[in-house]
């Protein structure tokens, strides 16, 4: 070996063995992939890479995802060896209590984290979300001799990304959109946690992703350190296509028991194992956490490069602001996530002249009204932008620009092109979630993304770990409700509230008509550390009259007393959201008529709600007042909460059904009719108590 060679297998073997002593210690994680992974990691890392380990956000730096993130510990080598605020101490404590390198990567936990992955596929598709703002930024930003936008997407994926169907849909659009900026490392060590994937994993996965219309190449030895970074440079080259760079490598390389085996990939070594491939790479079998010096001054010649080329960066931005001040400062604002100020008055006001209106089409007016104020506002919808009323008109479709065959004058108006701000996601429920989650820790978007509610199910998991990364991503969710009607059961969803609100961080608002709606946009776009869902309705809503009512800003609460009985302690109160808060206000007047003190609560967002004082909550659901019933068109579920145990629920424990939707409702229980005699009936159920 020469010089180059020697200092190359020094430092290769420095990532293997943190990652090796780390599981060891801990006596839990996943060394294997690290060990037979380190190799092409290393060579992106110290030769691809533009990154500035001293400040991970600086914002033209490259983006780098461990799509396949129980591998954490090669991560966290490569983050400490190259100069990032992650210490050794914190290494020696990988997996415990408090530190900052947890069993898999965290966003915003470890300094350079850029995505919280390890659900297997998650990382691949947040990649092309990352990939997708790189290429509408440069595309609205850059000037001839001005590449003021201009980095990468790389990833490190593994087989069981490869099998998970949101990789699959993810790189079908990520073909289609020519993301030529997108370069994935695919670790193929043809070993899962539970065996060979010749069991599960047959087919040409080359040639999959060559249908896909990826730039495909293959590396045979994973520990050819030339031809990886041959394959890179070729990536790199291939402007009109994502790359998918597929290297053969062994998991567990070097372990003289565990190499090529499935127990390398989720159980430690074990001690005498560790000593074993330690002595067979030629490795001190007595240290620990070691790190070679030599090694560890090549790595951190990271900071060095870092600096400088950020240093760069700012200096030629600062030339592109005093020529493009106005372009300079709108990207700064949206870089800093500023929203505009004034931004709010651009909001439409709903009165009840204007007739009923449902709140996706109020929705889809507010997205419009905004749109021209808020530049950072992108998004849409899985294939239903019709129907769910988010296509932001002459804002262009973000599509590749020369395609043939179609209206190049785009969906919408604004023609196709790379700064449309109109994403076309196809009939891809879950990879769209993980899109723009991508979208969103890249900085610089407000991505927002639709599709019916009953669908949710479909990206569960990426709202989840939107909520786990803090990532202010915006879900318009409508048609929802056994409301929809004809379509049926298989449309109407039921139990997808109660499993939203079960989301922790997760903010969710269902409004009760156009003017709520207003707020709850207002809402969701000064949110800057959570994500947001909006459920709307399909059907007609009326505009609730406000002049004997409680203003619509009072739902920046979450609940407020929208109606109250006349000076007098109310005999019950009714709470609702959404839709049925028209219904329960006309059951109210009925039984006011009657004698019987009412107060009726919006609720559309317990959340919100939830995070008032108590002084708050108490003034609206006194504790005194003990008859409740709250109607809402959705499973039961998690009311009790509010509602308590002497309290009742008008909800939906069972399917829908396909019907006109007024008759659904009123077969379900949702008139003033059955309100007014739950009401009753729980009032007599007080009185006979009494």
């Amino acid at each position: 070996m020469n010089d180059q060679d020697l200092l190359d297998n020094l430092c290769i073997n420095s990532l293997r063995f943190l990652a090796v002593d780390a599981v060891q210690k801990a006596n839990s994680g996943h060394p294997g992939m690290p060990m037979g992974a380190a190799p092409m990691a290393y060579v992106l890392w110290t030769k691809f890479l533009k990154h500035n380990p001293a400040d991970p956000g600086w914002f033209d730096r490259d983006r780098f995802v461990l799509s396949a993130g129980h591998g954490s510990m090669l991560l966290y080598a490569l983050l400490h060896v190259t100069g990032y605020d992650l210490p050794l101490d914190e290494i020696k404590k990988f997996r415990q209590w408090g530190s900052i390198a947890p069993g898999h990567p965290e966003r915003l936990h470890t300094p350079g984290v850029e995505v919280t992955t390890g659900p297997l596929g998650q990382g691949f598709a947040n990649g092309v979300g990352m990939a997708i703002a790189e290429k509408h930024l440069a595309a609205r930003f850059n000037r001839s001799g001005h590449q003021i936008i201009d980095h990468f997407t790389y990833g490190i994926c593994g087989d069981g990304d490869i099998m998970e169907g949101i990789s699959s849909e993810a790189a079908s659009l990520a073909g289609h959109l020519e993301l030529g900026k997108l370069i994935y490392l695919y670790d193929a060590n043809h070993i899962s946690l539970a065996a060979s994937t010749d069991l599960t994993l047959t087919e040409d996965v080359r040639k999959r992703f060559e249908a896909y219309h990826w730039h495909t190449q293959t590396v045979d030895d994973g520990n050819n350190l030339q031809a990886i970074g041959e394959a890179i440079t070729a990536a790199r080259e291939e402007t009109r296509k994502p790359s998918l760079i597929i290297v053969r490598t062994h998991i567990g390389y070097g372990s003289p028991n565990r190499q090529d085996t499935f127990a390398a990939h989720g159980q430690p070594l074990g001690e005498d194992e560790v000593i074993k491939t330690k002595k067979n790479l030629g490795w001190p079998e007595d240290r620990q956490f070691y790190i070679p010096e030599e090694a560890l001054r090549h790595f951190r010649e990271a900071l060095a490069n870092g600096a400088d080329a950020e240093k760069d960066w700012k200096n030629r931005f600062n030339i592109y602001a005093r020529q493009f001040p106005d372009a300079a400062a709108e990207l700064n604002d949206m870089i800093k996530g500023e929203l505009p100020d004034g931004w709010t008055g651009a909001i439409p006001k709903f009165v009840p002249e204007d007739g009923k209106i449902s709140t996706r089409v109020a929705s889809g007016k507010i997205i419009n009204a905004l749109a021209p104020k808020i530049p950072a506002l992108i998004g849409g919808a899985a294939d239903l932008a019709p129907s769910t009323m988010t296509a932001m008109k002459d804002y262009g479709d973000f599509e590749p620009p020369d395609k043939t065959g179609a209206d190049t004058q785009g969906s919408f108006g604004g023609g196709w092109n790379w700064t449309g701000r109109n994403l076309h996601f196809g009939v891809r429920e879950h990879a769209m979630g993980a899109i723009a989650n991508g979208l969103a820790a890249h900085g610089a978007m407000l991505p927002f993304v639709s599709t019916f509610l009953i669908f949710s199910d479909y990206m569960r998991p990426t709202i989840r770990l939107a909520s786990l990364m803090k990532l202010p991503v915006k879900y318009i969710f409508t048609h929802d409700s056994i409301a929809v009607g004809e379509d049926g059961p298989t449309h109407q969803p039921v139990e997808h509230l109660a499993s939203l609100r079960a989301i922790p961080g997760l903010i969710v608002i269902r409004p009760a008509d156009a003017a709520e709606t207003a707020i709850a946009w207002q809402i969701a776009m000064e949110e800057t550390r959570r994500p947001v869902a909006l459920i709307l309705s399909r059907q007609n809503l009326p505009i609730l009259d406000r002049k004997e009512l409680a203003p619509a800003e009072s739902a920046k609460r979450g609940a407020y007393i929208l109606y109250d009985a006349e000076n007098s302690e109310p005999d019950i109160i009714m709470i609702a959201t959404g839709s049925e808060v028209a219904l329960t206000l006309g059951a109210a007047k009925i039984l006011h008529d009657e004698g019987i003190g009412v107060r009726v609560v919006s609720m559309p967002s317990w959340e919100l709600f939830g995070a008032q004082d108590d002084a708050y909550r108490k003034a609206v659901l006194p504790d005194t007042i003990r008859t409740r019933l709250a109607v809402e068109a959705a499973s039961p579920l998690g009311w009790e909460r509010w509602v308590g145990i002497d309290g009742d629920v008008i909800g939906v424990d069972k399917f829908g059904a396909s019907a006109p939707d007024p008759r659904v409702l009123q077969a379900y229980g949702f008139s003033i009719e059955n309100i007014c005699e739950r009401a009753r009936k729980l009032i007599k159920r007080r009185e006979v108590v009494q």
